[in-house]
């Protein structure tokens, strides 16, 4: 956007300068005022596209990531004298932007009231025989409209296999039979009841809501 003064200055040669500035209300002296620093903003105008250059550089060795903390960081690391706000300034002046990261959506709410666990695992997720440790975990599929599911699974720590429930005969409709042993049929719908582990984490208020999709082992994918 071109600014009044500059204005004044591109049609000076056509009308008064004091007519200029009355219409459009600005004092005749901050324009010669600013007309006084065009060789020092010229100067500071090439700097900022040379430091530009700079940065869309930096930016690009880092696939586009980079936002202005670690670009003055790595300009900083190379002996450029600069600081964070200038390095801002040139990108948003340049249309220069990094990744932002989603705000990190909180899926469940630790109850108060429930009793801290002990750590019964100390960070042995192996399994001498089937059926004898179970691990889990919970997340959530975003849909449509800002609504989203929740997804629970248990884990045999013996196969790395999902458990949906508390036997593979209670959730025959279900399951399928594998060489490795019960897994969910692809596009099964798979509910867990409050009852089952899935849902009797400790401190854990939602109940699961049915969720369509075939659930992948770590060693599936």
């Amino acid at each position: 956007m071109i600014s009044r003064f500059q204005f004044v200055d591109d049609h000076r040669d056509t009308y008064e300068v004091k007519r200029l500035c009355q219409a459009l209300d600005v004092n005749r002296s901050s324009y010669y005022k600013w007309l006084a620093g065009a060789e020092a903003r010229a100067t500071r105008q090439q700097k900022d596209r040379v430091l530009a250059e700079e940065i869309r550089a930096v930016h690009g060795e880092s696939g586009g990531a980079y936002g202005s903390p670690r670009i003055t960081a790595e300009l900083r690391e190379k002996g450029r004298r600069v600081n964070e706000e200038w390095v801002a300034r040139i990108m948003r002046t340049f249309s220069i932007t990094g990744i932002r990261l989603r705000r990190r959506v909180r899926t469940t709410v630790p109850d108060p009231a429930a009793s801290p666990v002990a750590d019964l695992f100390q960070r042995d997720f192996t399994a001498a025989d089937p059926g004898r440790k179970y691990m889990g975990d919970i997340t959530y599929l975003p849909l449509a409209g800002g609504e989203f599911l929740y997804l629970a699974t248990v884990l045999d720590c013996f196969t790395a296999r999902s458990s949906a429930g508390p036997s593979p005969a209670a959730c025959a409709p279900a399951w399928s039979p594998t060489r490795c042993g019960w897994q969910p049929r692809p596009a099964a719908v798979w509910t867990a009841p409050c009852s089952t582990p899935t849902t009797g984490l400790p401190g854990l208020r939602r109940p699961l809501r049915p969720v369509r999709g075939h659930l992948r082992s770590p060693r599936d994918q």
